[in-house]
């Protein structure tokens, strides 16, 4: 009799045991459930989704841009990327017209990067000089050089508006190539040199960027 009563008594602590295990493991997968499902919520929250290609290409941003000690600007130029291309393609810096080349006739990303750095330490350096907002010196990436100088004599401050001002002023200028390929739905459309919009998109980028890298390991960069 005894001898059952022990079997029973271990039979029942063994339930126990095996019941409280499954108890952990059901509470252990609610927490892995309810963390997983705060980091979709916060991807969806981001202002732009920014591409796998384009995080990828990061450490390879960070690094052409600590050999001119510009490593802080690592998420700016990553965000110029998204907006350029996604990361897609042999030039995802678009980055061929800085070098005096037509479109896309980089087709090495590497290369690309390389060359987007290049013309980003130029707007930079000449922007700074010229005593323009940050925002100037992203929009130069889209509009080149030559709209640091326009934005120096406007106060040295970008916005769109000065921005629609020089693309019209350099459309008028060649009309049969920025036309937007005679497309009158196109937002752009009459300012057809580049992209009036383009640092508040790379800015959007930038904040998507932060988010992403606040829940990974943050990389610094400069505030806009």
């Amino acid at each position: 009799m005894k001898r059952k009563k022990s079997k029973k008594r271990t039979k029942r602590s063994s339930n126990i045991a095996l019941l409280l295990f499954l108890i952990v493991i059901i509470f252990v997968l609610i927490d892995q459930f309810k963390q997983l499902n705060m980091e979709e919520k916060v991807t969806s929250m981001l202002p732009n989704p920014v591409s796998a290609d384009v995080q990828n290409y990061t450490p390879i941003l960070e690094r052409e841009l600590t050999k001119v000690n510009l490593e802080e600007y690592t998420l700016v130029l990553a965000a110029i990327m998204q907006q350029e291309s996604k990361g897609k393609g042999g030039d995802p810096m678009q980055a061929s017209e800085s070098a005096g080349l037509p479109p896309n006739s980089i087709q090495d990303p590497e290369q690309s990067i390389k060359q987007g750095v290049k013309h980003f330490q130029r707007a930079l350096e000449y922007g700074n000089n010229k005593k323009v907002d940050f925002s100037t010196i992203i929009q130069a990436y889209n509009m080149g050089i030559g709209y640091i100088d326009y934005v120096s004599h406007k106060g040295g401050k970008h916005t769109e508006e000065i921005a629609k001002e020089f693309s019209l002023a350099q459309a008028e200028k060649n009309p049969q190539i920025y036309n937007c390929g005679g497309d009158k739905n196109n937002f752009r459309y009459p300012y057809c040199y580049g992209d009036f919009s383009y640092t508040t998109k790379v800015t959007k980028n930038i904040e998507s960027l932060t988010a992403i890298n606040n829940e990974k390991s943050p990389l610094p960069f400069q505030d806009i």
